[in-house]
């Protein structure tokens, strides 16, 4: 974690410029990684930190356009950032370099000004040897309400679904049970 913090006398930090990195070695190709971070189905298998479950409401893969997901808590007891169970974001395509780079532009949508700030992801694709990557996620500005622990926490949950996902080579994730349905729902869940 990389961070210019300022602390306040009750021990709080004001966050200037919040960026954690986190890097992991997966078994796959720049091609099959990179295609694993821009289609719709496979971020919506793999995106979501292992607390959650993703659901991407509409995706578009350009440069200027984007994606919007909601991130569901499992633990109804957790209280989401856009409402009782949920944190939904906006994710803007600044920059796809196919097989390099992508960065995004990320907005969380919250009537709590903690979580208003814009903060930027970008992803390093870096071809090792043995057909494997290294995959390097950077997030900057991250908005004061979100715990820089529990950012890297959750990017390294992610990283680890991408592993299992692409060494598994699913394409498509597997749909939902009726009863994994009927449990989200009971839990409160609003799949939209």
């Amino acid at each position: 974690m990389l961070a210019d913090l300022t602390y306040t006398t009750d021990n709080k930090y004001l966050n200037f410029d919040m960026t954690t990195k986190n890097s992991k070695i997966i078994q796959a190709t720049r091609e099959k990684v990179y295609n694993a971070f821009t289609d719709k189905n496979a971020l919506e298998y793999w995106l979501a930190p292992n607390n959650m479950t993703g659901k991407i409401h509409n995706f578009d893969l350009k440069v200027g356009s984007g994606y919007s997901m909601s991130l569901f808590y499992h633990d109804s007891e957790t209280v989401g950032k856009t409402s009782d169970n949920e944190d939904r974001f906006s994710a803007k395509f600044v920059e796809l370099k196919p097989y390099e780079k992508i960065v995004q532009s990320i907005n969380f949508q919250s009537a709590k000004n903690e979580f208003t700030n814009g903060m930027t992801m970008e992803v390093f694709l870096e071809e090792i040897e043995n057909n494997s990557t290294k995959v390097t996620i950077v997030f900057k500005n991250i908005p004061t309400g979100i715990d820089h622990k529990d950012n890297e926490t959750g990017t390294e949950q992610s990283l680890e679904k991408l592993a299992r996902y692409l060494s598994a080579n699913k394409s498509p994730p597997p749909k939902k049970t009726l009863q994994e349905t009927a449990d989200l729902y009971r839990r409160g869940f609003v799949l939209r």
